[in-house]
């Protein structure tokens, strides 16, 4: 799953090309599925891609995938940790592969996604290599994103193959991840029932907009999902967003604070469909100019907090790729670099990590990865 502050795990342009703010999407408007700017492919990146493609491959990649962790625990805690690996982490690593061109890379992460994670009707969120546990549950954040990696793949590798199994894994998502037109967080395999709510950063309205099922139904699923996440804005004083909507309830819940990652992975699906507020745009290149952009906030928008995460920094990155703000884009891989472990001669070389604990986060090194490729 996502959401996770260097330390803490937790469950957390192509459909809207001229879509007007508020419009309802139809899904059908753009062609490709590729990012549309990628300011990382210029050379100036080069050199800290591949430091970090190396700390990756050589320090945090084992048999089964990309650890939660560098360093090993018991793994049986309620968020993965450890050497247990995510379905996330598969995700992530896919869409870099299929953004940089790596065919062969690609081919490789996908064969060991679907050995370790494809189930009857999902992809299971977590695998726990020490008890050989895979856990009967996926995030739909996850599942999107792999979709999204698959068409990616068809659309960079000239692959008709990838595209045919990303409508396959989509229907299927389509069949267990939503209920009346609405998007749901995880299906139980065990308990063959979804949760009653969204994760507003769950809503990934350009994959979604993807889909290969009945247009009718892709246009309420993506009315109700758009609708949703716009209307969990906090307002331009504050222009973050609520953590998550309750079907049951049809009122929105949120923690007293509110973590930077949550409303960061909902501004970017919203800029990825032409539908962010430019009022959040400017309020995080404000705060990445001046290297105030925190892990945690109070309501109000005052920082409850001093954390400078890797993985904040990367998606202001690709927010500001999304948006087409190359001046955001490149203040925000300067503040990610900044965090960067380099020149100890230690195992964290090259990575984002804690060189006092020895500790590295897959979410964190892999959002840095993929900022790369925007």
């Amino acid at each position: 799953m996502i959401i996770r502050l260097l330390a803490i795990l937790g469950l957390c342009v192509a459909i809207l090309s001229g879509c007007e703010k508020g419009a309802t999407p139809t899904g059908n408007e753009a062609a490709s599925p590729l990012p549309p700017h990628r300011y990382g492919a210029s050379a100036t990146y080069d050199e800290g891609r591949a430091a970090l493609e190396a700390f990756i491959d050589s320090r945090l990649t084992g048999p089964d995938g990309i650890y939660t962790n560098l360093l090993e625990t018991t793994q049986d805690g309620e968020a993965a940790s450890g050497h247990e690996i995510l379905s996330e982490s598969a995700g992530l690593l896919m869409r870099y592969d299929a953004l940089n061109g790596r065919r062969q890379s690609f081919a490789e992460a996908w064969s060991r996604a679907k050995a370790l994670f494809d189930m009857d009707a999902s992809f299971s969120y977590r695998y726990g290599p020490l008890a050989d546990r895979r856990y009967p549950v996926n995030a739909a954040v996850d599942d999107l994103r792999i979709i999204r990696a698959l068409y990616e793949a068809g659309a960079m590798f000239k692959d008709d193959a990838y595209k045919s199994e990303a409508d396959r894994y989509g229907q299927r998502f389509y069949a267990y991840n939503v209920k009346d037109g609405r998007l749901y967080d995880f299906y139980d395999e065990t308990y063959k029932t979804t949760n009653d709510f969204v994760t507003l950063c769950y809503i990934d309205l350009k994959t979604l907009g993807m889909l290969d099922i009945p247009d009718g139904d892709k246009k309420l699923l993506l009315e109700n999902a758009r609708q949703t996440a716009e209307d969990g804005y906090l307002g331009d004083a504050f222009p973050f967003y609520e953590t998550r909507y309750d079907y049951g309830t049809g009122e929105y819940a949120s923690p007293q604070d509110i973590r930077t990652v949550e409303s960061l992975v909902t501004i970017l699906h919203l800029s990825e469909a032409g539908l962010a507020h430019p009022e959040s745009v400017a309020y995080i290149k404000k705060q990445v100019g001046a290297g105030t952009l925190f892990g945690t906030y109070n309501r109000s928008g005052e920082a409850k907090d001093d954390v400078r995460s890797t993985a904040i920094y990367a998606l202001a990155a690709m927010i500001g790729s999304a948006a087409g703000d190359k001046e955001l884009y490149e203040q925000a891989m300067a503040r990610m670099n900044e965090l960067r472990t380099t020149g100890t001669g230690g195992p964290l070389d090259g990575g984002f990590g804690d060189p006092a604990t020895g500790q590295a986060y897959s979410f964190d090194n892999l959002t840095a990865l993929l900022a790369y490729a925007y």
